[in-house]
């Protein structure tokens, strides 16, 4: 586990401004750093032997947000995580977290952001109050006649009270995640950093982590959590980017995703050819048939308009009904991978 309290960073920057996902279409910059808790630009990171494994990726995470930084294993996520965190050098590239730059400003940041990376690695003969409380010491901005109330508290937030004294070698998987969210959450936290939070948890273990992410959240607590599971997303994300071999894909809001999947319409009629040559004259385009349905691409029509011209053309409608392109097919298209739905 690393978090972001013991980084040491270092970063160049060669002015570019690259970026997948062309923010600037939706007239904000990568540099409207006061409305944004992560702001990159142009971050890449080639690996010795030429492996180009984040390549110009300009993140755009807004305050009080829960971003899902989602793509297929390999895309690149986690080492943009260690990134953003100093864990390991860009190649070139800005970071700037809660409006201040990476590493320049490192030592005032740091100690504001909160993170899980790789998953949790304690002391296996300790507790779980113990652990924290080692981790805790070793913090130099932590106040140690506040440590135990702190840790209790932390404790709490993530459910682990109760079992505070309990050997962390007894701990389940899920207890294990959430102790890790608890380390992160020893001081007052302005942004959380979550790499694959519930990575092999079962399903009752990744309910108790979505609902811990949707407390912090609550709480105003601007949250980045890399995922490549789609109920995460659904589930309690904001905004979304995607990746896909190293490069930003999409991001905006969960919304905006939804709305890129072209609306059909599909009708269910016994009179499939009248009804083709009804849609086509309304500009339906892209028509497909079948025995008793037929659907097109809909188009700037309205549903209401469509189903009026075919009852007047006299088209017998047994049913019409608007169809969207899921999520997942939406992240087949931008990464032609699957994702898994759930877990």
């Amino acid at each position: 586990m690393s978090t972001a309290g013991e980084a040491t960073a270092a970063a160049t920057s060669d002015g570019a401004t690259s970026d997948g996902a062309d923010p600037d279409r939706d007239g904000r910059h990568q540099d409207a750093g006061d409305d944004l808790a992560v702001a990159t630009r142009d971050l890449t990171k080639r690996f010795p032997g030429g492996q180009v494994a984040v390549d110009g990726v300009g993140l755009l995470v807004p305050r009080g947000a829960v971003y899902g930084f989602l793509g297929p294993n390999g895309s690149g996520k986690t080492t943009t995580i260690r990134m953003l965190l100093g864990l390991i050098h860009p190649t070139r590239g800005e970071v700037s977290l809660l409006g201040m730059a990476m590493p320049r400003e490192s030592a005032g940041v740091l100690a504001r952001v909160g993170s899980l990376v790789e998953g949790p690695a304690f002391h296996p003969q300790l507790s779980g109050r113990a652990n924290l409380g080692r981790l805790d010491a070793a913090d130099r901005t932590a106040d140690p006649a506040t440590a135990r109330t702190r840790i209790d508290a932390a404790l709490d937030q993530v459910g682990l009270l109760g079992a505070a004294r309990k050997r962390y070698r007894a701990y389940s998987l899920g207890m294990k995640q959430r102790l890790a969210i608890a380390a992160s959450l020893l001081q007052p936290r302005d942004l959380i950093v979550l790499d694959e939070p519930t990575n092999g948890l079962d399903p009752q273990g990744t309910r108790e982590v979505r609902a811990l992410i949707r407390g912090i959240a609550d709480d105003g607590v601007t949250v980045l959590v890399s995922s490549h599971l789609l109920a995460e997303v659904e589930q309690i994300c904001s905004h979304v980017g995607v990746m896909r071999t190293g490069s930003l894909v999409f991001q905006g809001t969960i919304g905006r995703l939804r709305a890129r999947g072209a609306a059909r319409v599909r009708v269910r009629t016994s009179a499939v050819p009248q009804a083709q040559t009804v849609l086509a004259s309304l500009g339906v385009c892209d028509l497909e048939a079948g025995p008793q349905e037929v659907s097109g691409q809909l188009g700037e029509r309205e549903p209401e308009h469509i189903c009026r011209e075919l009852v007047l053309a006299g088209v017998p409608v047994a049913g019409l009904e608007m169809v969207r392109p899921s999520l997942e097919d939406l992240f087949v298209e931008l990464t032609g991978e699957g994702f898994d739905v759930e877990r």
